[in-house]
């Protein structure tokens, strides 16, 4: 291979795990702004349109621990090509007006971000081995730009734009189909590397479910998830309730992720410069509970904007953390891919519970006062495991 086809693949690499990020988050977070508008067209409750976030999570937690072997048997290229694939048929089928392929759509777009969520921790690890951090960063600062922009657009596209729900869903078809494209390119372009380069995804044991630390890392992730899949899913339904339109609910929620990105991208780069990062998840964590206890007690504009900015800067800043602990606590890429599948399956059954739990208070109390306070002692576990996960230890050591 030539210097300039080294780099070409390098840069086209880093563009398609870019590409991958883009697509993490905007078919969950879209949904949010316009739960409203599908509860009633569908005729939901507003547990089970909580499920509509829920439902990907659980998704995540079943694939989680196949992701790792999908990826030895076809290679992390082709692995990450069928979850965009999937991701896309998802988007797609959830967008159509009917209740059951509602559902349907939604489990397929959470198998296919599980596999992209598992594998992408590994491939950065053995491709950018010594560029974990800054890697990791690049990758969750985009995730949480299209994030957030998908909370943004959904109304005005449904309403301002008059697509309705379902169009204003389908949009996201846009950026899967260019990282299908890319991918294509990249797994054929890798494939006589596999069966050497991708056995480190193969978990030979079960050593990683009898670590401490990797307990402690999953459910520090899965917590974290916890507080971000109800914020995206509840936190414009509270602000409208508070007085706000939906459609600058649904911006301030993006807003939110906006607000974050910062955090997103220097978190793990300021970690990685201290052997342990308890102090940091900590510092997180207040901010977390400071912007949940103003939501709590304050339902003026600036208390409001104060609050989402608290929750915006701990939200994302845990997120991309939690990110680099999988491969900041574990020796190989190896270890990382197992450590990303476990922490991942756990994590995210943990997280599939909030926006469920979260619809079924409201809808007992009629009011968000127990919600909020449920996401603020959600806040003081993630304290508790965070400041654990983050010591200066590995996983199988």
């Amino acid at each position: 291979m030539t210097n300039d086809s080294k780099r070409f693949y390098s840069v086209l690499l880093v563009i398609g795990i870019i590409f991958v990020a883009f697509n993490l988050r905007p078919a969950i977070t879209s949904v949010g702004p316009v739960i409203g508008i599908i509860r009633d067209d569908i005729g939901l409750s507003n547990w089970s349109a909580g499920l509509l976030t829920s439902l990907p999570l659980i998704a995540f937690a079943v694939m989680s621990p196949l992701a790792p072997r999908l990826g030895n048997k076809y290679s992390n290229e082709r692995a990450l090509l069928i979850g965009l694939i999937l991701l896309l048929i998802g988007v797609m089928v959830r967008s159509i007006s009917a209740l059951i392929l509602l559902f349907a759509g939604t489990v397929f777009i959470g198998l296919g971000i599980a596999i992209c969520n598992v594998l992408l921790p590994g491939v950065i690890k053995e491709k950018f081995p010594a560029k974990v951090a800054l890697m990791t960063s690049l990758y969750s600062t985009a995730m949480g730009i299209f994030a957030a922009t998908a909370s943004g657009l959904s109304i005005p596209l449904a309403r301002g734009a008059d697509w309705g729900w379902q169009l204003a869903l389908l949009f996201w078809t846009i950026p899967a189909v260019i990282g299908i494209i890319i991918w294509i390119y990249l797994s054929k372009r890798d494939q006589s590397k596999k069966s050497v380069e991708m056995k480190y995804v193969q978990p030979s044991d079960n050593r990683m479910w009898r670590s401490p630390l990797a307990w402690q890392v999953a459910c520090f992730m899965g917590l974290q998830s916890f507080m971000f899949y109800v914020t995206v899913s509840w936190l414009p339904e509270i602000l409208h309730d508070y007085g706000v339109s939906m459609a600058t609910a649904g911006w301030m929620l993006s807003f939110t992720q906006f607000v974050g990105l910062p955090a997103s991208f220097f978190v793990p780069v300021i970690a990685n410069k201290f052997k342990s990062q308890s102090l940091i998840v900590v510092t997180l964590t207040l901010f977390a509970m400071g912007g949940y206890t103003g939501l709590l007690i304050g339902e003026s504009y600036a208390t409001m904007i104060v609050s989402i900015i608290s929750i915006g800067i701990a939200l994302s800043g845990s997120f991309s953390l939690a990110l680099a602990f999988l491969g900041m606590r574990a020796r190989t890429a190896r270890q990382a891919a197992e450590l990303s599948g476990m922490a991942q399956s756990l994590g995210y059954t943990l997280a599939a519970i909030g926006p469920m739990l979260i619809g079924f208070l409201f809808d007992i109390t009629h009011a968000w006062s127990v919600p909020l306070l449920t996401l603020i002692g959600v806040a003081v576990l993630v304290a508790i495991f965070g400041y654990c996960a983050g010591r200066n230890k590995y996983v199988l050591d």
